[in-house]
């Protein structure tokens, strides 16, 4: 397993505005797996990836740092 971190915006039908992405982090075995899970919610995926050791040391040390399973 693996975690990934996903960048969306919360409505899938207006224009994106880079100030208004936010993250969620996911444990999956693939990006695929993390899209499909995404794929009926009414949100706009703008970027997903697969963090690195070191890139997830940081993350956990924000108090906003949880992981939802798929």
């Amino acid at each position: 397993m693996a975690i990934f971190k996903v960048y969306y915006q919360d409505h899938n039908q207006r224009m994106v505005i880079r100030e208004a992405t936010k993250a969620k982090y996911f444990e999956a075995e693939t990006i695929e797996q993390v899209r499909k899970s995404l794929a009926g919610q009414d949100i706009n995926i703008e970027h997903v990836e697969e963090l690195t050791e070191a890139h997830l040391q940081y993350e956990q040390a924000s108090d906003d740092f949880k992981v939802e399973k798929i």
